[in-house]
C-alpha cells in the first residue's frame, strides 16, 4: 500500500518515497522510507544533515567505511551514506519500534546486509574505530554520550550531531572541542542546530 505522502527531495541529491511509488525521472538518488511513527525525513535536523553529508567522498583518503549511527530512527541518514558508496552501518536505538522501522527502510533500500542493529545504548557497542559518527538527537544525550562517541572513533573521524535545540549549542561545541574534536561546520536552523567535528588527535578528555 502507497503511504500518505508525496516524493519530495532533501539538499540537491535524495529524493525521499514512500515504497510502491514509482521514483520520478532524474539521476537523485532514491531514499525509500516508510513514515510510520518516526516521519520520512521533513525534520529540519534530518534535512540539515543530509545536505551536509551529500558532499561527502566515500572514497580515496576520506574513504567511509564504518558508520556509527546514534539515535539512527527510520535510519535515513545511514541509508543515505550507504547508498553514497560507504561501507557498513552500525545502527543504534533505545526503541524496539525503532530499530524494526530502520530495520524495514534498509530492506526497502537494498542495503540491509551491510547494516548491524542494536537495541541498546553506545556504551554497550563493542566495535570501535568509525569513520563517520551520526547522532540526530537531543542535546542533553549527545553531552552525556561525548566521551563514548569520540572514544569510538578513528582519529579522523567525522562526528556529525544535530538534534540540539538552541540552547544546547555552546555546551555541545565547548564539550566536543575538549574531547579532542576540531569543529568543522556550524549550522543554526530555525529551532535547531547541527554541528560537523573532526577528531584530530587520541587524547581523550571527558
Amino acid at each position: 500500500m502507497k503511504e500518505d505522502y508525496q516524493p519530495f527531495f532533501l539538499g540537491t541529491r535524495f529524493c525521499i518515497l514512500p515504497p510502491g511509488l514509482t521514483p520520478p525521472a532524474g539521476d537523485q538518488i532514491n531514499l525509500i522510507m516508510n513514515r510510520g511513527a518516526f516521519g520520512s525525513g521533513e525534520h529540519e535536523t534530518t534535512r540539515s544533515c543530509l545536505e551536509i553529508l551529500e558532499n561527502f567522498q566515500c572514497g580515496g583518503q576520506e574513504k567511509i567505511e564504518k558508520i556509527l549511527d546514534l539515535g539512527s530512527g527510520t535510519g535515513i541518514l545511514s541509508i543515505a551514506m550507504l547508498l553514497l558508496g560507504a561501507g557498513r552501518a552500525w545502527c543504534v536505538d533505545i526503541e524496539e519500534s525503532a530499530v524494526q522501522s530502520c530495520k524495514e527502510n534498509c530492506r526497502l533500500n537494498g542495503v540491509d546486509e551491510r547494516v548491524t542493529h542494536v537495541c541498546g545504548t553506545v556504551d554497550g557497542l563493542q566495535e570501535g574505530g568509525f569513520d563517520l559518527v551520526l547522532a540526530n538527537i537531543h542535546g542533553d544525550v549527545l553531552l552525556a554520550v561525548a566521551s563514548d562517541l569520540v572514544s569510538k572513533s578513528r582519529p579522523g573521524a567525522r562526528l556529525l550531531l544535530s538534534g540540539m535545540l538552541w540552547e544546547y549549542n555552546f555546551d555541545v561545541r565547548q564539550k566536543y572541542q575538549r574531547s579532542g574534536c576540531e569543529l568543522m561546520k556550524h549550522r543554526m536552523l530555525e529551532e535547531y542546530s547541527t554541528l560537523l567535528f573532526r577528531v584530530t588527535n587520541d587524547s581523550r578528555v571527558t
